[in-house]
């Protein structure tokens, strides 16, 4: 905490680095914890850059819906390095210090990959409904230059929408209490260590996540709903069986991570609660990201094959 001076001449203080206080004050649980965590994040890493490398090295993985799940797990890569690292060292270091810079550029970083992963999601479900609405079409409607102009927007919208939060949370006036009562720099704790007006904050905040959230959710609804009419229109049981499975990962990751969402931003804030809070944020930041490799590694064929040539190239 460094001490200026107002414009009346008064001693004021003025934040300069926060003190993350964590999951828990509990040495033997922060060392279990410390494990636990580092081998969920070690998996999760090896998980979504070995699917990254995986469609990257075989030609039959080089189609619209693996070039959206290679960036989809570039981006859970990323948006679980931005926060599980510094979660690790606070568990076993005795400073839980963040520089001001080191909590903005966490927030901006999380904030920008997690917005990326909705749009992602939203992309991946139209994705699925062209190619089963109208198969012929499909080469048409999702060639390489479309996929990435979906992308690319996707990387944008992310960015762009941290990059407005960032800027008016890092704006307003911390002076008071530097303790962030959370294991990241979320938003919700760092507004409630300022000693600035946050109505505006809470409301754009509001506005833009439920605009993000509802957009998002009414492109894989809409998507879905196409889907589940075409599926319908398939003659026989088993064509219906292999339409649905090419539909069934997606749906899950789509599931678990706006269900998450929706759960933590688009809730009064009167009903906040940081230790619930806080074991929420460890689901969405550092076991989802696990998740989503195992989920479309799993329950699909076209990976398991690719990874069992890889490896039968390795042992021989």
């Amino acid at each position: 905490i460094r001490y200026t001076k107002d414009v009346q001449g008064k001693n004021q203080t003025e934040v300069t680095e926060f003190i993350l206080l964590g999951l828990s004050d509990n040495s033997d649980l922060q060392v279990v914890l410390f494990g636990l965590f580092l081998i969920i994040y070690m998996t999760t890493m090896v998980g979504n850059l070995g699917m990254v490398l995986l469609i990257k090295i075989d030609p039959c993985l080089h189609t619209p819906m693996y070039f959206f799940l290679s960036s989809l797990s570039f981006v859970d890569a990323s948006y679980s390095s931005s926060v599980t690292p510094k979660m690790l060292v606070n568990l076993v270091a005795e400073s839980k210090a963040i520089s001001f810079k080191g909590c903005a550029a966490q927030f901006y970083f999380f904030g920008s990959f997690l917005g990326t992963e909705c749009f992602l999601l939203a992309m991946m479900a139209y994705d699925r409904y062209a190619a089963i609405w109208n198969p012929l079409l499909y080469p048409v409607l999702m060639s390489g230059r479309i996929c990435f102009l979906l992308v690319a927007t996707s990387f944008l919208a992310g960015f762009g929408n941290a990059a407005i939060h960032t800027g008016m949370t890092f704006r307003l006036s911390f002076c008071g209490s530097n303790k962030i009562n959370h294991f990241y720099c979320d938003t919700p704790p760092l507004l409630k260590l300022s000693c600035s007006d946050t109505h505006i904050n809470s409301i754009v905040i509001m506005a833009f996540s439920s605009f993000i959230v509802i957009t998002c959710v009414m492109i894989v609804l809409i998507s879905y709903l196409c889907i589940l009419i075409a599926i319908l229109r398939i003659p026989s049981l088993e064509g219906r069986h292999k339409a649905f499975s090419t539909c069934a990962s997606h749906l899950m990751a789509v599931t678990i991570l706006f269900g998450t969402i929706l759960f933590m931003y688009l809730r009064p804030t009167s009903s906040y609660s940081m230790e619930q809070d806080k074991i929420v944020s460890v689901f969405y930041t550092v076991v989802i990201p696990m998740l989503n490799p195992l989920i479309y590694s799993v329950k699909n064929k076209d990976v398991k094959e690719a990874l069992k040539k890889v490896l039968h190239k390795q042992i021989l």
